[in-house]
């Protein structure tokens, strides 16, 4: 019987090796090399909406050993406004923010207004209809961190416990990271400063994406999206 099991197990192997290696391969490639999530809340809204998958490349930092956690190379370092997806041991989940503060900044944030080494950041209202449901109550606004611009929503109608902070440094080795949604995002002002080591990799665009309100119908103006051009 063992026998005969075996020899069932290795003729499988020979017939399929072509298939399992395309999968050991993917698998590979998907764990060290780049990959897309899902993202489920709308705390990185109006860049990022509930049902898009986002890119990742994960050598855009480190290289690290495939299926684990162990760094083998380092090659960059976040630059501010960058949209990071990291593992976070404080949240206990895999969260998706945009890079704020570096290691050594000083950031604080003023009736949303956020300052970085004693610069407030430059702020433009546009026009209300960038918001996907055009919803009462949201500003959407063009922030500008370093070279990069991107939308933020403030929601008047939500709470505004997180719209201030005093001035914080960020540790060597840490980052201080905001959700573009900024009333409804659970980030550095509620979990603190996110180690390096616990990023996964630069989100870079848009793969494609599902409206959870529309029976799961992928939505077609956000198919290969950039979400760093505004």
């Amino acid at each position: 019987m063992t026998d005969s099991s075996n020899n069932k197990f290795i003729f499988f192997l020979h017939s399929n090796k072509k298939f399992l290696l395309f999968i050991l391969l993917m698998s590979v490639f998907r764990s060290a090399v780049a990959d897309w999530y899902s993202v489920p809340t709308g705390s990185m809204q109006p860049t990022i909406h509930e049902g898009d998958r986002v890119v990742v490349n994960k050598i855009a930092y480190d290289v690290r050993l495939p299926f684990t956690d162990i760094m083998l190379l380092s090659l960059d370092t976040p630059k501010r406004g960058e949209i990071v997806v990291f593992e976070s041991k404080a949240a206990d989940i895999r969260l998706i923010k945009r890079i704020i503060g570096l290691p050594g900044d000083i950031i604080e944030m003023n009736n949303e207004v956020v300052k970085v080494n004693g610069q407030p950041l430059s702020y433009k209202i546009v026009h209300p209809h960038i918001n996907q449901n055009n919803s009462k109550g949201i500003t959407t606004s063009i922030e500008k961190i370093g070279n990069i611009k991107h939308h933020i929503n403030i929601d008047s109608t939500a709470s505004n416990q997180l719209s201030n902070f005093p001035p914080v440094t960020v540790p060597s080795g840490h980052y201080l990271v905001l959700g573009d949604n900024r009333r409804h995002s659970a980030d550095s002002r509620v979990y603190g400063f996110v180690p390096h080591h616990e990023l996964r990799g630069k989100a870079t665009a848009i793969a494609f994406s599902i409206d959870y309100n529309n029976y799961y119908l992928p939505r077609s103006d956000r198919l290969f999206q950039d979400i760093y051009g505004i």
